[in-house]
């Protein structure tokens, strides 16, 4: 073992160091070309990765060093099962390095975990490369950076959760390799866990791409030789999937309880397609959106593209390669186009912006082509290649043309025509270099060229990312974190029960989770959507698929009943109730006086249907009061700035004059407020689906507050009124030329009701100590009542009361109830996520399974049944010899070919009628000679002495001139390693 291991370090080791390295290299000259690298003001966190990943890693960091519970957190909004989050977000092996950055550290920490996964994702092709090709090493190298640097990594690189798919897609299909070639399942099953626990929604797109790769390997295969494979990768699979239980399955339980309903198709092409796309897609340096209308990303280096297309006119690949290997692109290509397929790779649910996530499958498959293509280069194939250029670049032309008269494809620029030109006609000058002036340099000159070619791609990539969403400044993200975080402790220290705490001046939807505190506002596509269901009709905007749920725009009715016991701002406060605590930096905490703790006692009647719809009827119940909180009146409009104003019954629409969407519409109306009261703008969207990303400013009393109109409340804070005031307010609307609310009015909360039932449900409050997944309180009452608490209902939960599991009655399956008898009790809530403790055991025992077939297949490997046979490989054109030019032998770059074909076909044809298991003495003359060949080796190991081409009239292909390759055993004896 260790002979094989060094063996393996020395004639591979290097070459896959430079595959993780040199795409790192590639990346960090990219980013600091556009103003990231360590240390900048700009950081890497664009679009979800600012607002949701920063978050959810810092999140992760306090649960790692102790503050909160993997299966529960209750930072994020009211509570949510932290199981599934990681699932989604979190669940990459890479992951638990965030403990050795601090949480205002995230922005660095997302840098060099972006470079990192880019690195892995090298190596692991570079690996797979090179066991898969018959290339010069330098040519696996070449081929890793442009995997690994692919168009579709480079533009949803933001997107960090994502890039682990693309370590593992490699392991896969050399997993799938080695099932085929050696009835090996080892690195398959692996390989397929690492992919489930570490993004279940990327590994359901690779794995139906990599099902369908077997599916094509397979059909290479004789008709006699396929049963053996298939019941082998289906074994496989199937165990792998059941060794990924322990995370996947409480994930499917959670999605079913609070996921989407499906997609419907609409319509049967996909929307904002056009027939060049692919094309447009290959161009050096092109960048339309990540948004919505977008093509596809299959960019993965010219080289690798004229490769795989010489692959298909190649005399040397057969009729049943071609139809398989283009059956496959034909379904990726398909499904770019028509939106019932499309959808199907999405798991039936449409996706909010980043379209085609599934379009990496066919950047694989090109530049797996592409390696096949390029061993069977040979002198005959020149001229093809030439063909195959010139074809190109009249495709590219055209699409310049077209583009430039239609209007579409606008991305194009005639700077990346001329880069997409030049490379082509480059990289073809270089493979025909190969022929006429071998040296050792033309390997590195490959390798420069693919590294600058990647570069281009990369910075008009990040250019167009930071052009469209924008790289935020670091301090944007953390410039105020140790001024939040300040006050946030002082909270704790002050406080040994449950509350929660909001900001008005947020920095990301997801702040609780960063700052680690218990808020509302929230953006995550792991949800609880029955309680933000419910939460949304009682003010807190959560609408449509409840990914976001917002604190700002409430009620103090809905201060109370959700328990905010502090607010945090940077503006003067009038909020009846809250008093100013403590100041840090550029934000003030602010205590409010009536908050509720988490949890309430009150009677049966809140079980009844239709009884709490509403703010209103839910704090009456809790109060047990029938109050009219509020009174409304119409405020008068003062002045209107670049604004036609149309009404109709019930309506008012404002519409730019300029008909500019960012220009500043301004509103300007005054009320006369009365005493003891508190004043809300009434404000709610007619038009919810056009405002888009529509923004309000509102101005009263010389402060002002911006929010997204609809993502907030209706109910804008005019302030607190002790005495009669004329009070003049405005809202400067930007984002859109059209405005449609409902007649706005005034809300006018009566402040001595308001105090009389909050003070009422305080002193029915029942005080909650949360540790971890748990919840206790102890509670007294006289009678029987319903225990009520703003804990999010969730089927993970159990309740005992004194010891003795108790029922949870469903209160709108939005919060946890439970029935409380007379006397003094202890309750307590218990979190587990469902499907946990049965996954846990799916996961012990189909690793106990696949343990016990790897010992079945040890045993019986003398069976026919468990052998492979040269001829039943899959890579039929490699290892079978059949009839005819179409199926003439394809290793034609191997330089024992080359140099001695009749003993390379007669080693071959040897090799055939035999097993490729061998015997223990066999195994031991082929160590002896792999030691004999890595000494004869030692001598001359430098990384350019290792690669030259070959000026042979014999044929036109790579020589490697050491002695380890001209004495390499045929393919099918190397590498026995699972």
């Amino acid at each position: 073992m260790d002979r094989k291991r060094n063996t393996f370090i020395k004639e591979k080791g290097r070459w896959l160091v430079l595959g993780f390295a040199l795409p790192i290299i590639v990346l960090v000259i990219a980013y600091g070309l556009i103003g990231i690298y360590p240390g900048s003001e700009k950081s890497i966190m664009a679009s979800d990765s600012f607002s949701q990943l920063g978050n959810f890693f810092a999140s992760y960091n306090t649960m790692l060093k102790g503050e909160e519970s993997i299966f529960y957190t209750w930072y994020a909004s009211f509570g949510l099962n932290y199981w599934s989050l990681i699932s989604y977000y979190l669940g990459g092996v890479f992951t638990p390095l965030v403990y050795f950055f601090d949480n205002q550290q995230i922005p660095e920490f997302l840098y060099f975990l972006t470079l990192l996964k880019f690195g892995c994702s090298g190596l692991a092709f570079c690996y797979y490369s090179l066991e898969t090709f018959k290339l010069p090493k330098w040519g696996h190298v070449g081929l890793s950076i442009s995997y690994s640097l692919m168009g579709f990594g480079l533009a949803f690189s933001e997107m960090v959760m994502w890039l682990d798919t693309f370590i593992y897609l490699p392991l896969i299909i050399l997993g799938i390799h080695r099932i085929l070639e050696k009835r090996k399942p080892t690195l398959l099953f692996v390989s397929y866990v690492l992919l489930f626990i570490s993004n279940f929604y990327m590994a359901f797109m690779a794995g139906l791409f990599t099902f369908l790769y077997f599916c094509a390997r397979a059909l290479l295969l004789q008709k006699g030789q396929r049963k053996q494979p298939i019941v082998m990768y289906l074994t496989t699979s199937l165990l792998a999937g059941g060794a990924s239980m322990a995370m996947l399955l409480p994930t499917i339980l959670d999605l079913k309880n609070n996921g989407e309903a499906m997609s419907k198709v609409q319509t049967i092409l996909t929307d904002g397609t056009g027939p060049l796309d692919l094309i447009a897609k290959n161009f050096v340096g092109v960048y339309d959106t990540t948004m919505f209308g977008a093509v596809p990303f299959v960019f993965v280096g010219l080289l690798s593209l004229i490769l795989c297309l010489y692959f298909f006119v190649s005399k040397q690949t057969t009729k049943r390669e071609k139809l398989v290997y283009g059956g496959l692109f034909a379904v990726l290509i398909l499904s770019f186009y028509l939106e019932p397929l499309n959808l199907f790779w999405h798991g039936l649910h449409t996706p909010n912006m980043f379209p085609f996530r599934y379009s990496f499958g066919f950047s694989f498959l090109v530049i797996a082509l592409a390696g096949y293509g390029w061993e069977r280069l040979d002198k005959q194939g020149i001229d093809r290649l030439l063909n195959i250029v010139l074809v190109l670049v009249l495709l590219f032309t055209g699409v310049k043309l077209v583009g430039s008269y239609s209007g579409s494809y606008h991305y194009v620029t005639l700077l990346s025509f001329g880069v997409t030109v030049v490379l082509s006609f480059g990289y073809l000058g270089l493979l025909f270099l190969q022929k006429k002036r071998p040296t050792k340099w033309l390997g590195l000159l490959f390798v420069l060229v693919i590294s600058i070619e990647s570069g281009i791609n990369a910075y008009s990539i990040f250019s167009g990312i930071e052009g469209e969403w924008s790289y935020p400044t670091v301090a944007k993200y953390n410039g105020s974190y140790s001024d939040i975080k300040t006050l946030v402790d002082q909270t704790k220290e002050e406080n040994a029960s449950f509350y929660r705490m909001e900001t008005l001046d947020p920095v990301t939807k997801n702040d609780s989770l960063a700052y680690g505190y218990s808020g509302v506002g929230m953006f995550s596509s792991i949800r609880n959507r029955h309680s933000l269901s419910y939460l949304n009709d009682l003010g807190y905007r959560s609408w449509g698929t409840n990914l976001q749920i917002n604190y700002l725009n409430n009620t103090l009715l809905m201060d109370v009943i959700s328990g905010i016991k502090y607010n945090l701002t940077k503006e003067d406060m009038h909020k009846f109730g809250f008093t100013k605590q403590a100041e840090s930096g550029e934000y003030a905490l602010y205590s409010n006086t009536y908050a509720m703790p988490l949890g309430v006692l009150t009677n049966e009647q809140v079980y009844e249907e239709g009884k709490v719809r509403s703010q209103t009827s839910l704090f009456n119940q809790l109060a047990e009061k029938d109050f009219e909180y509020y009174t409304f009146m119409e405020p008068e409009l003062v002045e209107l700035d670049n604004v036609k104003l149309e009404k109709s019954e019930g309506l008012v629409t404002y519409r730019a004059k300029d008909e500019e969407k960012y220009s500043k519409k301004i509103v300007t109306w005054e009320a006369v407020i009365p005493a003891g009261k508190q004043a809300y703008l009434s404000l709610a969207p007619y038009n919810y689906d056009d405002l888009g990303t529509a923004n309000i400013e509102l101005k009263v009393n010389g402060t002002s507050q911006k929010t997204r109109i609809n993502m907030t409340g209706q109910y804008y804070d005019l302030g607190m009124y002790e005495e009669e005031t004329l009070v003049e307010f405005s809202a400067t609307l930007t984002g859109s030329t059209v405005f449609s609310f409902l007649t706005p009015d005034i809300a006018l909360l009566d402040l001595d009701l308001f105090e009389e039932a909050a003070s009422s449900i305080q002193q029915k409050g029942v005080a909650f100590t949360v540790s971890g997944r748990t919840a206790k309180a102890e509670v007294v009452t006289n009678e029987e009542q319903v225990l009520f608490t703003t804990i999010p209902y969730d089927q993970g939960w159990t309740v005992s009361v004194d010891g003795k599991q108790a029922e949870i009655p469903r209160f709108k399956d939005a919060f946890l109830t439970v029935k409380i008898p007379a006397g003094t009790h202890t309750v307590e809530f218990v979190y587990l996520p469902p499907g946990l403790t049965s996954g846990t055991l799916l996961t012990v025992g189909s690793v106990l399974l696949f343990g016990g077939y790897l010992f079945v297949l040890r045993k019986r490997k003398g069976d026919l049944f468990y052998q492979v046979t040269t001829s039943g490989t899959s890579n039929a054109d490699f290892e079978t010899k059949t009839k005819g030019a179409d199926d003439a032998p394809l290793n034609a770059s191997v330089e024992l070919e080359l140099e001695n074909p009749t003993a390379s076909n007669t080693a071959e044809e040897s090799v055939e009628e035999t097993s490729t298991e061998l015997s223990d003495a066999e195994a031991s003359v082929t160590s002896t000679k792999e030691k004999k060949v890595v000494e004869e080796d030692s001598e001359d190991s430098s990384l350019l002495s290792q690669f030259s081409f070959s000026d042979e009239q014999k044929g036109f292909g790579f020589s490697l001139h050491t002695e380890t390759e001209l004495k390499e055993e045929p393919q099918d004896s190397k590498n026995e390693d699972n």
